[in-house]
């Protein structure tokens, strides 16, 4: 697998993985944090921005994984870059949005 096609199943992870909270958040008619907020990353956005921004991160998931290269979940290679895509933005959103949510306090482990 050529690197630049690693590299887009490891970003079209991160974008998947994005788009998850936003969305769900804005369907449920939810604000929730996102970067068009003030301050950015920390204020509410509206529910509306949120399913916006949950399918822009959705489309660009979908372009990054499925029109770049030949993604095939049956090599191992594809799906590591496309798990640790996940697996790391998971990890920065747990962190980030557990700072408003409480899930960094020490009581939930």
């Amino acid at each position: 697998m050529e690197w630049n096609h690693s590299a887009a199943y490891l970003f079209g992870g991160v974008f998947l993985t994005n788009s998850i909270p936003h969305f769900v958040s804005g369907v449920m008619g939810r604000p929730f944090q996102s970067p068009f907020a003030k301050p950015p990353g920390q204020g509410l956005s509206s529910s509306t921005v949120n399913v916006l921004w949950g399918f822009f991160n959705l489309v660009v998931g979908y372009v990054l994984i499925c029109r770049v290269g030949s993604f095939s979940l049956r090599a191992t290679d594809h799906v590591v870059s496309l798990g640790l895509g996940i697996l790391l933005m998971s990890m920065i959103m747990a962190r980030s949005f557990g700072r408003f949510h409480g899930g960094n306090s020490p009581g939930n482990s």
